[in-house]
C-alpha cells in the first residue's frame, strides 16, 4: 500500500463509531440473533457511512459456503491437546462455526505440500496447536506459504523470542518451571530432579535456570514418553536413589508414574520425595496423594486462539504474541525433605 492510499476500513473502526464491540458488529453482519434492533441498526449506519467491506476470507469463514477452521494437531488423546480442542470448539460453537480437526502423526516427515493439503482450499483458515516438532514444522508452512489466516496455540515448543512477530496464543511455562523448582529448593532439597517430555525444554530451561541462580549444577535430565507407564519406567531407578528427594515432572501424567515408582521402591511422598506435575489434570486433585502441579489452563489458551484468529479475519492490528501465566498449586505431594 503507498502512503497516499488510505487505511482500509476494519470492523474495529465500525464497532468505534457505533460503540459496540467487533464481536457485535460481526454478529450484524452475518445476520446472528441475540442483537437489539436498536443496535443492529446503529452498526449498520455505522457500516454505510465508513463504507465497510468485509474482507474476503471472512466472510467465507463468517457467512459464506465456508463455516469452518482446520486445527492441526497430533496425539488427541493427550490431555492438554484435548483441553485446548474443547477450548476452540466451545469459541466456535458459540459463533457458529465448524471445527475440522486434522491429526498429523510426529513419527512421519510431512512436506509443505502435505502440510498445506491438509486444508479444505487455498486460502482456509487454521489453528496449529504447536506442542512438538511436527506441528511446530506445520505451523511454519503455513505462516511461510500464507496459507490463510494461521493462529499458533502451544507453550512447551515454542520460544518468545523466536515467535515474537506470530499471531500466537501460548503459556509461560518456563517461568512456572522455575517458579516450581525455586519453591522445591526453599524448603531445603538440595537440589531438584526433571522427567522431561519428549518436547524442546522450555520446562527445562525453566528447571535449570532456577537451579542455576541458586548455584546448583542441574542433574541429568531423565527422559521419557508421553504415558504413566513410560514415566515409570524412567523412574525406576531415580526414585531407588535415597538422594533423590525431588522431582519436577514434564506433565501429570509423568507424575503418577513417578508416584507409582516411589510407591513401588517403598518411598513416603512427600516424606522421602517430592513430586511435582503440570497440567492440573482432572485426577490430580483427587490422587492420593494429591498432586502438587501446574494449572495451564489449556482450554482458555483454545479459546483465546480462536478469538484471535476472528481478530485476524475481520482486520485486527497485529497484537503482541499472548503469553499466558500458568500457577503453581500446591496440594501434598510436596514438602520437605526427609520428614518420615
Amino acid at each position: 500500500m503507498s502512503a497516499a492510499e488510505p487505511k482500509p476500513v476494519s470492523i474495529f473502526d465500525v464497532a468505534k463509531l457505533a460503540g459496540v464491540s467487533h464481536q457485535t458488529v460481526s454478529r450484524v453482519i452475518n445476520d446472528a440473533p441475540m442483537v437489539a434492533d436498536a443496535t443492529r441498526a446503529k452498526v449498520k449506519a455505522a457500516i454505510a457511512e465508513l463504507g465497510y467491506r468485509p474482507n474476503r476470507s471472512a466472510r467465507a469463514l463468517a457467512g459464506g459456503a465456508v463455516r469452518s477452521v482446520t486445527v492441526l494437531t497430533t496425539d488427541t488423546s493427550l490431555y492438554g491437546t484435548a483441553e485446548t480442542l474443547r477450548g476452540i470448539e466451545d469459541a466456535a460453537r458459540a459463533a457458529g462455526f465448524t471445527i475440522l480437526v486434522s491429526v498429523l502423526d510426529p513419527d512421519q516427515d510431512y512436506t509443505e505440500a502435505d502440510v498445506l493439503g491438509r486444508l479444505p482450499h487455498d486460502g482456509a483458515p487454521a489453528i496449529v496447536i504447536a506442542h512438538d516438532e511436527t506441528t511446530t514444522g506445520a505451523m511454519q508452512v503455513l505462516q511461510r506459504k500464507q496459507a490463510g489466516a494461521t493462529v499458533a496455540t502451544g507453550g512447551e515448543h515454542l520460544d518468545i523470542e523466536q515467535h515474537a512477530d506470530d499471531w500466537l496464543v501460548s503459556l509461560d511455562d518456563r517461568t512456572v518451571a522455575a517458579r516450581a523448582t525455586r519453591y522445591l529448593l526453599s524448603m531445603g532439597h538440595a537440589t531438584v530432579h526433571y522427567l522431561a517430555i519428549p518436547s524442546k525444554a522450555n520446562r527445562q530451561a525453566g528447571w535449570a535456570e532456577a537451579l542455576a541462580d541458586a548455584g546448583i549444577e542441574a542433574p541429568e535430565v531423565v527422559h521419557s514418553g508421553w504415558t504413566v507407564g513410560s514415566a515409570y519406567e524412567a523412574a525406576l531407578e531415580l526414585v531407588a536413589d535415597p538422594e533423590v528427594t525431588a522431582i519436577l515432572c514434564g506433565n501429570d501424567d509423568l507424575a503418577f508414574g513417578v508416584l507409582y515408582a516411589a510407591h513401588r521402591a517403598d518411598r513416603s511422598v512427600p516424606g522421602d520425595l517430592s513430586v511435582i506435575g503440570f497440567d492440573d489434570s482432572p485426577l490430580a486433585a483427587y490422587h492420593v496423594p494429591p498432586l502438587t502441579t501446574v494449572d495451564l489452563d489449556f482450554r482458555g489458551v483454545g479459546r483465546g486462539a480462536f478469538e484471535l484468529l476472528r481478530q485476524k479475519l475481520e482486520g485486527g492490528s497485529h497484537p503482541r504474541p499472548t503469553w499466558r501465566s500458568p500457577e503453581l498449586i500446591v496440594r501434598e505431594t510436596s514438602g520437605p525433605p526427609g520428614r518420615r
